[in-house]
């Protein structure tokens, strides 16, 4: 079985220690710890990427391509 747990540092406390020791007890188990980068960041790092980024926030700016959704239609769609 493979779990993926995603959290900050402040959330790794006793607790999760306990839970993890509860759920796996008397198993062999295999901890690997990997930084989780910012996807904004990890995306800016190509070129491609970033002025595609840069240019989707420009017209987003611009109110250019947006789509205007009316909230009562779709509250009746989802009745």
């Amino acid at each position: 079985m493979e779990l993926t747990y995603r959290l900050n540092e402040n959330e790794l406390n006793d607790d999760f220690i306990k839970t993890i020791k509860r759920l796996y007890k008397g198993k062999n188990i295999e901890v690997t710890i990997q930084v989780q980068e910012d996807e904004t960041s990890y995306l800016m790092k190509s070129e491609a990427n970033r002025k595609q980024l840069l240019s989707a926030v420009k017209d987003v700016e611009k109110r250019k391509g947006l789509q205007e959704l009316d909230v009562e239609k779709l509250k009746s769609l989802l009745k």
